[in-house]
């Protein structure tokens, strides 16, 4: 730049999704990158920020690592959240609130009897998971219930402190949990596919793969079978209910992106 930066943004990128990541740093005055450095560690982007004295507002990320590194080189500077982080911080918010409500939701809807027929493999082994946390979880809430104390619980149960907390805020609820799984990145690029009429799950895989995709056909395969029967507005679709992560994605998109199946959905979820 040909003046001082004073306005900067830095966060991280991928040179290679899942393996290596490097930093960018935008003039948000100039709205352009500045510089790309090599790697997302503290030191590496303390080491750039020591030069930039004239620096007095830097926007970044949730995590911990640039704000150390901008209080060490930055003191003087004042740290924000951007608008994309806002969203991002409002929509993880939303999807808290959304699985403590679960128990309620499935009552919304009718759903509080799962029909194991409707489901695919995958949910069928999460459904049983589920199962199995529904017994803890009513054993920890009948000894919160008494007025047992959450340390003495977790001495009682042998059961992670986390994990008791977690049940007595409700928050243990969800039936299908969506797990942390290589489709996660892609899913925003999967929505428009299919909104666009890419319905084969075998060629929208295929695409993946060349684009970097490391996952199974099999994921994407599930991934499909639980968007068609979402399409399928009868009572038997209607029946099963999604994950909390689909839920929170439905409630916050236009109405007039959903299905029949999804509208009628989030309209009782609302109502309830």
């Amino acid at each position: 730049p040909s003046e001082p930066l004073r306005v900067i943004g830095i966060d991280d990128f991928a040179w290679r999704r899942n393996h290596r990541y490097g930093t960018i740093v935008c003039d948000l005055e100039r709205r352009r990158p500045v510089v790309l450095l090599p790697d997302r560690e503290p030191a590496t982007s303390e080491a750039w920020l020591r030069h930039q004295s004239a620096v007095h507002t830097v926007a970044r990320d949730r995590g911990g690592g640039y704000g150390e590194a901008v209080a060490r080189a930055l003191p003087q500077a004042v740290q924000v959240a951007d608008r994309w982080h806002l969203m991002e911080n409002a929509s993880r918010a939303f999807l808290d609130a959304v699985r403590k409500s679960m128990r309620q939701i499935r009552g919304a809807i009718g759903a509080t009897v799962i029909n194991p027929a409707l489901l695919t493999a995958a949910e069928k082994l999460q459904y049983d998971g589920y199962l199995r946390r529904e017994e803890t979880n009513a054993s920890v809430l009948a000894l919160w219930q008494e007025g047992v104390p959450i340390k003495q619980i977790v001495r009682r149960t042998g059961h992670h402190r986390q994990t008791v907390r977690r049940i007595v805020r409700g928050e243990r609820s969800d039936v299908f949990r969506p797990r942390q799984s290589s489709l996660e990145a892609h899913l925003p690029w999967l929505d428009a596919q299919w909104d666009a009429g890419a319905r084969n799950a075998s060629a929208l895989w295929r695409t993946m793969r060349r684009n970097g995709f490391r996952g199974s056909l099999r994921v994407v395969s599930e991934w499909a079978t639980r968007r068609r029967r979402a399409e399928k507005a009868d009572a038997s679709s209607l029946a099963r209910l999604p994950s909390a992560r689909t839920i929170a994605r439905l409630m916050t998109t236009g109405r007039d992106n959903l299905s029949k199946a999804e509208t009628v959905t989030i309209a009782a979820i609302e109502n309830g």
